[in-house]
């Protein structure tokens, strides 16, 4: 099928989903999506007993989307510069240290737990697993999505302090696990031995040279829209930059994703401020609120749907089970350990911790990051870990999205103490006076 044929069956099933959402299940849209895509490929699977024809079609069509180039070739940089154009850079600026923290510091002590806590479990259900591999499982596990949650977080009025830490550090956290994942992929495929200097330079080319190379594209981005009042054009700007800068990005083995958040919080603060008209700054709000709206719901389609093509067995689904709670338990202890370092300068709510790690969702990152594992090593040997990464990552992801998202909102008002506000009377006597 061709490409264009693929994009609008995504189009159309996120259409449609979208639709039944909205009309009888009203769960926050992004959940709502994937809750309404997984339930379509389990009811293809169940009619595939009958019809195994229509469940052997449905299945060589989303095999042939390639999940992780959509997304990491793709879909990120105009996901990861749409979410960054509306952070405000002072409230970054305020919370810097427990953001910068959180997406270093955080990303490395989460795999390193997530790898030890899911060493012992899968020794514990008798599968082999070589230890680089639970590293590996560590880095793809350990980036954060923050799509379904903050909305979730605004309707119940949580503290803007607590958005913006949400918020700063899944942005810059998924291009450092991204980078952490690359260095370990290249020891457990054999492309490279353990070599500290060789991930030095390894993290010091994709994060470092990432930042400074969306912070040039930014730059000249700034300059262009600065020396013209045309939204139109403006707006082919901003998407020029994105697409060329991303790409030019991957060919010059940096971050895309971390070039494209600098280039994002340059344009959405600095450029916002300097270099646009009003007019140019409400077209360019709308138009890129839809295309993270359009891709994002392309994207939980996607993982929906990527149920089609998983193999499970017991031992997987049982490896998933257990390793649910300790993902998240290793989340809480990589996020408590650094920010009690930093209670003398900031003030932390009680349950800021167990907040962070509830709204700490994984998402389509992991996922992608799963299915690029290869199947051979670089000398031709077979991985057999990687089906089981695949469908234990996979389970991770949909509780996540699903419990953990429909949940943090209910559980963020009970924590904080954020009261109901009650719904006003239906009656004439509660209209307000114009």
């Amino acid at each position: 099928m061709e490409l264009l044929e693929l994009f609008s069956l995504l189009l159309t099933c996120a259409a449609v989903f979208s639709f039944i959402n909205a009309k009888w299940l009203k769960l926050p849209t992004t959940i709502g999506l994937m809750v309404v895509a997984l339930l379509f490929s389990l009811g293809l699977i169940g009619a595939g007993k009958y019809y195994p024809g229509l469940l052997d079609h449905a299945e060589r069509l989303v095999a042939e989307i390639n999940f992780t180039e959509t997304l990491m070739e793709g879909m990120l940089g105009f996901l990861l510069f749409a979410g960054a154009l509306h952070i405000n850079l002072e409230d970054l600026k305020r919370e810097k240290w427990p953001i910068a923290i959180l997406a270093t510091l955080g990303v490395v002590l989460s795999t390193l737990f997530v790898a030890g806590l899911s060493w012992v479990v899968f020794w514990g259900l008798d599968i082999g697993i070589q230890p680089i591999y639970c590293l590996l499982f560590g880095a793809l596990i350990s980036p954060t999505d923050p799509i379904a949650v903050l909305s979730i977080l605004k309707s119940v009025g949580a503290p803007k302090e607590l958005e913006t830490r949400i918020a700063g550090e899944s942005l810059f956290n998924d291009g450092v696990g991204v980078v952490i994942f690359l260095g370990i992929w290249e020891i457990a495929s054999g492309e490279h031995g353990f070599d500290p200097q060789h991930l030095a330079v390894l993290f010091l080319q994709e994060a470092v040279g990432g930042v400074v190379f969306g912070l040039l594209i930014g730059y000249v981005g700034y300059l262009m829209l600065r020396s013209l009042d045309n939204y139109s054009v403006e707006i082919l700007i901003s998407l020029a930059m994105v697409a060329g800068g991303y790409s030019l990005a991957h060919h010059l083995h940096i971050s895309g994703p971390i070039a494209m958040v600098c280039a994002g919080l340059l344009i959405g603060n600095h450029g916002r401020s300097f270099a646009m008209s009003q007019q140019t700054i409400e077209n360019l709000d709308r138009f890129w609120e839809l295309i993270d709206e359009i891709l994002n719901s392309v994207l939980f389609v996607l993982i929906g749907l990527e149920v089609l093509i998983l193999e499970f067995n017991a031992r997987h689904l049982t490896a998933a089970a257990l390793l649910v709670p300790a993902v998240l338990l290793a989340r809480y202890a990589a996020i408590k350990l650094p920010l009690s370092r930093l209670d003398d300068w900031y003030k932390f709510h009680p349950k800021t911790v167990q907040i962070l790690t509830w709204g700490g969702l994984r998402g389509g990152i992991s996922v992608a990051l799963a299915l690029s594992i290869g199947r051979t090593t670089e000398e031709g040997h077979p991985i057999h870990e990687r089906d089981l990464l695949i469908a234990v990552t996979y389970v991770i992801v949909v509780f996540s999205i699903i419990v953990q998202g429909l949940t943090i909102g209910p559980y963020t008002r009970w924590a904080l103490n954020i009261k109901t506000p009650k719904p006003e009377p239906e009656n004439a006597d509660s209209c307000p006076l114009n």
